[in-house]
């Protein structure tokens, strides 16, 4: 799982990046960045560095032979919707079929990582458990330092910078959009650090288990597997339906800032798919 995790997050990473060369050298350098950043988060032994590299090479060749495909052609689809007025429906079916890629990809991460989590002992597990409470103090500065007006300041600026990357500069009416959708976002920074370390702690105790009992290769990957479905939807009722709250709010706030977009803002979210695309293409290329 923390194979997968990293792998995920560092190719959405690429995927916001511009320009093409950054793409294409970032997703080949993706299993040595990866480990990089796995064995600092676990202090991998001599054996379990071996097999770690292993699996990292392997998710990269079959990502590399059957995702980026479709990958290719997810965007190509997208292009539609870019240019013209999108509906909410639009844009939750294509947040659906990414979530397919990922589920996907996520389910070959945790066919390679299971060997290696068989491997991990308790002096991993705590080195894990001391970065993962570095990184949460590192988050909660950035998202509960300050009052509510600071916080929400910080959120607008994040927001409107993805959005600049990818429209170009906002108007002030786009910049007041966003606020807007912001103050009445179901989300808040106490919410996002409850599940933040929801998410740490089942992985963190799902590891133990695996590493601790006599599992077979098949159940620790269905061990991995039950994490990341938990991660999409917790077990409470609560949590599970501000979730899907959020999901529904994410298609409805980008449908209205996509609409109120410029023929110009338009035709720059084209070109920069179309370049994901043109990307993507010559990375396939033998």
């Amino acid at each position: 799982m923390i194979v997968a995790s990293r792998y995920l997050l560092a190719l959405l990473v690429l995927l916001a990046l511009q320009g093409c060369s950054a793409i294409k050298l970032g997703y080949q350098q993706l299993p040595t960045l990866s480990y990089w950043w796995l064995d600092s988060t676990v202090s991998f032994s001599s054996e379990q560095s071996v097999r770690a590299k292993e699996a990292l090479e392997q998710l990269h060749q079959w990502h590399r032979r059957e995702e980026l495909p479709r990958y290719v052609s997810f965007l190509q689809n997208q292009t539609q919707w870019s240019q013209n007025a999108a509906e909410p429906v639009q844009l939750c079916n294509a947040f659906a079929e990414a979530q397919n890629r990922m589920d996907r990809l996520m389910r070959e991460a945790v066919r390679q990582a299971a060997p290696v989590a068989l491997l991990l002992g308790p002096r991993q597990l705590s080195h894990m458990a001391r970065q993962w409470d570095k990184k949460n103090e590192d988050w909660e500065k950035n998202w509960l330092r300050g009052d509510d007006q600071a916080r929400m300041e910080r959120r607008v600026e994040r927001v409107t910078g993805r959005y600049s990357d990818f429209y170009g500069t906002l108007s002030a009416e786009q910049t007041a959009l966003i606020r807007t959708q912001l103050a009445q976002s179901p989300w808040t920074a106490e919410w996002g650090r409850q599940d933040r370390q929801r998410r740490q702690k089942d992985l963190l105790a799902t590891l133990q288990r695996v590493s601790q009992s006599q599992m077979s290769v098949a159940q620790a990957e269905a061990e991995l597997w039950g994490v990341w479905q938990r991660w999409l939807k917790p077990s409470d009722p609560v949590g599970a339906a501000l979730m899907q709250a959020m999901s529904q709010q994410a298609c409805n706030n980008l449908s209205q800032v996509h609409n109120s977009t410029t023929a110009e803002q338009r035709q720059r979210a084209t070109r920069r798919i179309r370049a994901y695309e043109r990307d993507l293409r010559d990375l396939l290329l033998p």
